[in-house]
């Protein structure tokens, strides 16, 4: 009975490990011919957990949001000012997670607006 119990203890121990490997998987940093790329219109930002700058776009369930963004040297009310109501383009890995097991919210890699670029962390 304890060899069964040991074997057992095992592989749960196997399975939460495969399962933490899924869940707290970074985000990819890739090559911006890589990404995903949706335009749309600002409707709404504002700022997410840990220093996170979230944009909200007209006619779009999904959230995007850039990482620590106000620690990186983005300011909220200035991006409000310049982008709500204009249209922008975001590009984004394509990357699932069990903790947005429905893509509801999308780690954002590059923000252009016009012809300017509001934020890249693309490889070079």
């Amino acid at each position: 009975m304890k060899k069964v119990a040991k074997y057992t203890l095992i592989v749960f121990g196997l399975l939460f490990f495969i399962a933490c490997m899924f869940i707290f998987r970074p985000v990819p940093i890739l090559f911006e011919k890589d990404a995903i790329i949706k335009e749309g219109i600002v409707s709404k930002i504002y700022e997410g957990q840990g220093n996170d700058v979230v944009f909200v776009l007209e006619n779009n369930q999904q959230r995007y949001y850039i990482n620590r963004g106000l620690e990186n040297g983005l300011n909220l009310n200035n991006l409000k000012e310049k982008l709500i109501g204009k249209p922008i383009v975001v590009k984004y890995p394509k990357h699932w997670t069990p903790l947005d097991w429905n893509s509801t919210v999308k780690h954002i890699s590059k923000v252009e607006f016009a012809d300017e670029v509001i934020y890249n962390e693309f490889r070079t």
